[in-house]
């Protein structure tokens, strides 16, 4: 009787843990990601930063498993906050969601240079000016089931705008 109860139980925890991240939404799927991207580049212009648009989507894994990793990393979370105004650009496949939101959705992968080529996540910084200047494809900064913390902070610092501005 103890273990058929603890199995309950534990399959309980699991099942919540499992809807729990299924639940997390980082991504605003109601938001233009036009008007995003452009407050996001008039931010950066105003603070001497650049831009990081982590287009993805809450449909996708390792989308989520990213934001959670940069927000439960102070060193990377403090190099974000110096020098990139950081955002998640919705983008979802399914034409389901009608013929406005594709439209948008195809406008937004034109602007940021055809993104979607590398999969989900992909990284698109951007300059002060909004101009494209790296894409990074997240599969190189993937370790296991989860990012490389060396990798993630190498590519980040490689793209400020003191670095790339010398």
């Amino acid at each position: 009787m103890n273990k058929k109860i603890f199995i309950f139980l534990f399959a309980a925890i699991v099942s919540m843990a499992a809807n729990a991240q299924a639940l997390k939404k980082v991504y605003n799927e109601e938001i233009n990601p036009m008007e995003q991207i452009d407050k996001a580049i008039a931010d950066a212009k105003d603070s001497g930063k650049f831009v990081i648009c982590q287009v993805g989507g809450n449909w996708c894994p390792w989308c989520l498993r990213f934001a959670d990793f940069i927000a439960n990393d102070s060193t990377i979370s403090e190099i974000i906050d110096q020098n990139f105004v950081y955002i998640h650009v919705n983008y979802n496949p399914k034409r389901s969601e009608g013929e406005e939101k594709t439209k948008l959705a195809a406008q937004m992968l034109k602007r940021l240079n055809s993104p979607a080529r590398f999969g989900f996540p992909v990284f698109v910084v951007l300059d002060d000016e909004g101009n494209v200047i790296h894409i990074q494809d997240s599969s190189f900064l993937e370790e296991g089931k989860g990012y490389n913390k060396e990798k993630v902070v190498r590519f980040m610092k490689n793209w400020t705008p003191k670095a790339v501005k010398g």
